[in-house]
């Protein structure tokens, strides 16, 4: 929690990947706790156009991003390509995600920016991601899109080091909850997915058998896990797990969804998953966010609550109705 004295001005942070899924909900709840926020953006009339905060950063221009970081009492850089399209083009996810983080980093510490967080990605650790991590465990990424957090990760650390600004790395694991805006780029992730699946169709349908486990934090108790490691101690800063201690296998997430759509619609959607291999097992996953928790943050947020809000927000901006589910789903007993 980032406190200010009574009187003083309101703090000022530039969220960069503002107009994303973390970044919405980043900034409406930093501007909920008080503080004034830029949303950071390459594409000023993408989501969030009418945000008059809103604020052009460029990578390639050393000026815009230092006009954007001046006066910012912190930074916290969301922006990057997902994983499917650093899948797709590997130099483009690795340009944006370090190359990008060098530049961000160069216009902080120029600026005098006191505080630079970056977002990064369990996923640094391999996959797929079993067994007990913490901190010290050495990265092994095995995917486009994790070598190139895990360079930024470098990027930053190295950057920060020697001056006046303090730079932290979140390693979030799998955050879930409504966008801020349905244009949003978060449809492919698990929890969205299936949520929007359910009350469009009154199905879920997994790519797979959904054996594999994860840890899943709400976007809720994420967002205050970042305005937290914008507070702590500078001699506490360095790599930081972000996580919910929820870790259900892909099917478990799934059929909570569909027990949420069945009391928030009325009708539960019919589930339907590949049948498993028959060398497929569920391995154990213990993804550790000790070093944060040692830090004074606390789990808060209820996954049911953000669950519910998920859907409401699906069936609100796409349309589903009570009708059209039942038409493909299960009645509720």
């Amino acid at each position: 929690m980032i406190d200010a004295a009574p009187g003083a001005r309101p703090r000022t942070i530039l969220v960069i990947g503002g107009t994303g899924f973390l970044g919405g909900r980043l900034a409406a709840h930093l501007r909920g706790s008080g503080s004034r926020v830029r949303l950071g953006t390459r594409d000023l009339a993408r989501v969030g156009a009418d945000d008059p905060d809103r604020i052009h950063v460029d990578y390639e221009d050393a000026a815009t991003l230092e006009r954007a970081c001046a006066g910012a009492d912190a930074v916290v850089h969301l922006a990057g390509p997902n994983a499917a399209t650093c899948a797709r083009n590997p130099a483009a996810g690795f340009a944006a995600h370090a190359r990008g983080t060098r530049a961000v980093v160069r216009a902080a510490v120029a600026a005098g920016v006191p505080r630079l967080l970056r977002v990064s990605t369990m996923h640094v650790y391999g996959a797929p991601l079993r067994g007990r991590i913490d901190e010290t465990t050495p990265p092994s990424p095995a995917h486009p899109y994790a070598s190139a957090h895990l360079d930024a990760e470098r990027e930053l650390l190295a950057g920060c080091d020697g001056s006046a600004t303090v730079g932290v790395v979140a390693r979030l694991s799998n955050a879930f909850g409504a966008p801020a805006h349905p244009a949003v780029d978060c449809w492919t992730l698990v929890v969205p997915d299936a949520c929007r699946q359910a009350v469009t169709t009154g199905r879920i349908v997994l790519r797979s058998a959904g054996l594999q486990r994860r840890d899943f934090v709400t976007v809720g108790d994420a967002c205050r896990a970042f305005e937290h490691l914008l507070g702590i101690a500078p001699a506490e800063a360095g790599i930081f797990h972000v996580g919910g201690r929820w870790t259900p296998t892909v099917r478990e997430v799934a059929e909570r969804v569909a027990a949420t759509v069945g009391r928030r619609v009325g009708v539960v959607p019919e589930l339907v998953a590949a049948e498993p291999r028959a060398d497929e097992r569920t391995e154990p996953l213990d993804y550790r966010i000790d070093r944060l928790a040692a830090t004074g943050f606390v789990l808060r947020a209820d996954v049911d609550a953000e669950l519910e809000a998920t859907v409401d927000a699906c069936a609100r901006w796409f349309g589903a109705t009570a009708a059209a589910a039942r038409a493909c789903g299960t009645p509720r007993v």
